[in-house]
């Protein structure tokens, strides 16, 4: 470079006749008398640019001379300086269109001529340099070969920017006379640079039309060129072109661009055998990329390039190069950020049969790109056959792949994972019923096959699916005829049943019982009482017989007592069976406190307030009586273990209880009564002073108040609360 600036000052010497005196034919004349070739040439470069300048001479006759002079010098390294230094001076002294240097008609032919010829000189050059010098120095020559390619490179640039390169000139001459360069030179460092200089230098319109001769010198390059990453830069300028402006899209399907780059790509890939699996998908990645910008419309074509992927997969026993493994993943992603729509994806026959090459890791990262996108967008899945398609694709989630090794999965990940099924049942969803069936039917199908770690993530969503299809049904006005009679809710409990006895393999009782007493519910809702008995049946055959924990037993009894008091479908005699059951568990467990709460729950299994038929008042009583022994007895049993009383706030709860029938005017539940229970419990607190209970003294300051408000009220309620002395 500072060889090239001090030239340049010597041009500016030249360029005076005052200093030298010396004509500027002359002087071109006199420089070729130097002795030693390659100043002799410098100089020749340097005062012909002058020459030009002047206009003694035209252009194109000097610039040809230079070029053919300066083949006097054959070394690598010097003839590639002295070329580089020969398009410097020369690239804004072309015979151009519009250039003062035009001249003749066809002088922009003699300007390619002149580059194209200087290119051709350097890159044989170039190529020549890695047989300089002995071959235990190949790493270094390829380094310094590396280093200079830009001064090949630079000569296609001068090319682009050349004005009368129009479209035919550049298709019939520039394209061809550069490619046949390439092609010849037979050096895969070469052909790389160059393929890639030809895709960045010149117009996207210029190698949209020219795409067949582009591409028909890809299969001719060596076997060890980077092919891939030539046609993957071609067609990511081509995708960004076509997203450039939508007036440009009719031009490639005039050219039929997807085919060519298609059949290309296919030649490649059989052209090179060798080509790693990596290099095959992330052609047809691009190649995706590409259809999916330019025909976002043609399902067929991204269809046809996951074939080709799948045909190429088949032919490699096992895939476990893990960047090939993000390639097939961002294949298989790109429909989905494009559509936003899972639903696009199922229909493309191919996908799933590339999904079934990724590894059991990759497999499952995505299945969960796939929930994610339907989650994202909201996407409602509504046909069976969709349906089977999607599950087919997210199996690696809800079922055990041979060879996978369940204990390695981290246990968060899996809890990730099988709630993302969960969701994704939930999203299921058809306004038909029947077509909703054979959807629930499909997703059993797939679900029951997870084993007992999955099962109970995906029978909630999957019960409360079909419960959903019930209140469906409920809603649909008239009678269900023809072609629907089948779908009835007996048909739907059936269904209910089955599901949730597959939770016994797991086995998970406190969810079973839950389910159980949610379809009791439902089974209420449709007045079938024999349904909703059989459902209470089973909750209850698992508490006594799978549900040991003293904690669960509790949570499951309250929600047991919940559920049967909101239930309105029994006649007398099933509704007395199930309370009595009810009550006797509650009085049955582990903790005094447990069995007093149990108990004063069930007092209103007997008195239910929307309905007229149960409102015992003395079962109730009963119930408050026997939960006030259980308190006492508790109270005992705390004396005379810790010396102390224990907690009054169960006489608190208890006087609670009394308030509320009292109020509901349970004539069982006497003002005396809860005037007897305020003054129990007064005492209980004096004579347990060494122990004082801030939480019950604040329960019990809190009831106390709220007798004082209702009596200050007045009314029909002040004068019930009245009697009761505070």
């Amino acid at each position: 470079m500072r060889a090239f600036d001090e030239l340049k000052r010597l041009e500016l010497f030249f360029k005076d006749d005052s200093k030298h005196g010396v004509s500027v034919v002359d002087l071109y004349e006199l420089v070729q008398h130097a002795g030693n070739i390659l100043p002799r040439l410098y100089l020749l470069c340097t005062v012909g640019s002058i020459y030009i300048k002047s206009k003694e001479a035209p252009a194109k006759e000097v610039l040809k001379d230079l070029v053919e002079m300066c083949r006097g010098v054959q070394h690598p390294i010097r003839g590639l300086f002295l070329r580089s230094y020969l398009a410097q001076i020369s690239r804004d002294k072309l015979p151009d269109i519009g250039s003062e240097y035009e001249g003749d008609a066809d002088t922009v032919m003699d300007a390619v001529d002149f580059v194209l010829q200087n290119f051709t000189e350097m890159n044989k050059l170039w190529v020549r340099m890695q047989h300089q010098g002995p071959g235990g120095v190949r790493e270094k020559r390829e380094k310094e070969r590396s280093e200079l390619q830009d001064l090949v490179g630079k000569n296609l640039h001068v090319l682009s920017q050349i004005e009368g390169v129009d479209l035919e000139m550049y298709k019939e001459t520039v394209l061809p006379r550069v490619l046949e360069q390439v092609v010849n030179c037979k050096d895969d460092l070469a052909q790389y640079y160059l393929m890639d200089c030809i895709i960045q230098v010149f117009p996207d319109e210029y190698h949209l039309q020219t795409l067949e001769t582009l591409l028909g010198a890809c299969p001719q390059l060596q076997p060890t060129v980077d092919v891939k990453t030539v046609l993957s830069r071609l067609m990511d300028r081509l995708s960004n072109y076509a997203a450039s402006s939508a007036d440009v899209l009719p031009e490639f399907l005039q050219v039929e661009a997807f085919s060519k780059l298609s059949n290309a790509i296919g030649k490649v890939i059989e052209a090179q055998l060798d080509m790693p699996a990596v290099g095959a998908i992330t052609l047809y990645v691009s190649l995706l990329t590409f259809t999916l910008r330019v025909h976002p419309d043609r399902l067929d074509h991204v269809d046809q390039v996951l074939g080709a992927c799948v045909k190429k997969l088949s032919n490699i026993p096992k895939l476990e190069d893990s960047r090939a493994m993000k390639q097939v993943v961002a294949l298989l992603s790109a429909p989905l950020e494009k559509y936003n729509d899972i639903l696009t994806a199922l229909t493309l026959s191919n996908y799933p049969r590339v999904m079934d090459h990724l590894d059991i890791g990759t497999n499952k990262l995505m299945a969960m790109v796939i929930i994610q996108s339907i989650m994202k967008n909201n996407s409602c899945i509504s046909t069976a056959d969709k349906v089977e398609v999607l599950f087919e694709l997210i199996k690696g989630l809800i079922k055990d792949i041979d060879g996978a090794d369940v204990d390695e999965l981290d246990e968060e990940d899996f809890k990730e994972e099988q709630n993302s099924v969960a969701r994704l049942i939930h999203m299921l969803y058809n306004d038909e019923p029947e077509e909703m069936l054979k959807i629930i039917c499909i997703v059993r199908k797939h679900t029951m096959v997870g084993g007992p770690k999955r099962l109970p993530f995906t029978v909630s969503s999957l019960v409360f699916s079909a419960l959903r299809l019930l209140r469906q049904l409920q809603g649909q006005e008239g009678d269900i005829v023809g072609e629907e009679a089948s779908m009835t809710p007996n048909k739907i409990f059936q269904l209910l049943t089955q599901i949730i006895e597959s939770l016994s393999a797991v086995p998970s009782p406190e969810l079973a019982l839950r389910l159980y007493l949610q379809c009791a519910e439902a089974a209420n809702g449709c007045d079938i009482e024999h349904v909703a008995y059989e459902f209470f049946t089973q909750a209850f055959l698992l508490y006594e017989e799978e549900i040991a924990d003293s904690k669960a037993q509790v949570t499951a009894i309250h929600l047991i007592i919940g559920t049967l008091q909101r239930m309105n479908v029994f006649g007398v005699e099933n509704r007395d069976t199930l309370t009595h059951k009810a009550t006797g568990y509650s009085a049955r467990l582990l903790k005094k406190a447990d069995q007093c709460r149990a108990v004063y729950a069930c007092s209103h299994l007997f008195w239910v307030d929307d309905q007229d038929g149960i409102k015992d008042g003395e079962r109730v009583l009963l119930c408050l009586k026997r939960a006030l022994r259980i308190a006492n007895a508790a109270q005992q049993m705390a004396n005379v273990a810790r010396g102390s009383g224990g907690p009054v706030s169960l006489f608190v709860e208890i006087l609670n209880k009394y308030i509320y029938f009292f109020e509901k005017g349970n004539k069982q539940i006497t003002s005396s009564a809860i005037q007897g229970l305020i003054e129990l419990i007064n005492t209980e607190m004096q004579s347990d002073s060494t122990n004082p209970d801030s939480v019950a003294d604040a329960f019990l300051a809190s009831t106390l108040r709220y007798i004082q408000f209702q009596k200050q009220k007045g009314g029909v309620m002040g004068e019930k609360f009245e009697s009761i002395k505070l």
